[in-house]
């Protein structure tokens, strides 16, 4: 499958959840975990957009993408942390 078909499907199921609203809990839970990870990669996606001129790259993944996303800019600083002393 074409990446962009996956997205748009994916983009899709988003819009009508949050334009129709779950009905039961766990359609509720997938639909805010899927909205936290896209939050995520765009942090991340921004982040290593400004911090290329310092030399700050995280990588764009399923796991950094949902600790910046549940964990927001706090995560999004720890994994830069991490990135720039450690790795």
């Amino acid at each position: 499958m074409e990446p962009i078909f996956v997205i748009s499907i994916l983009g899709g199921l988003i819009l009508i959840l949050l334009f129709t609203g779950a009905q039961f809990k766990p359609a509720r839970f997938i639909g805010q975990a899927a909205i936290k990870l896209v939050i995520g990669a765009l942090l991340l996606f921004f982040l290593n957009a400004a911090g290329n001129r310092y030399g700050i790259h995280v990588p764009i993944n399923f796991a950094t993408s949902a600790v910046s996303g549940f964990l927001g800019i706090p995560g999004l600083f720890a994994l830069a942390a991490i990135q720039h002393w450690v790795i």
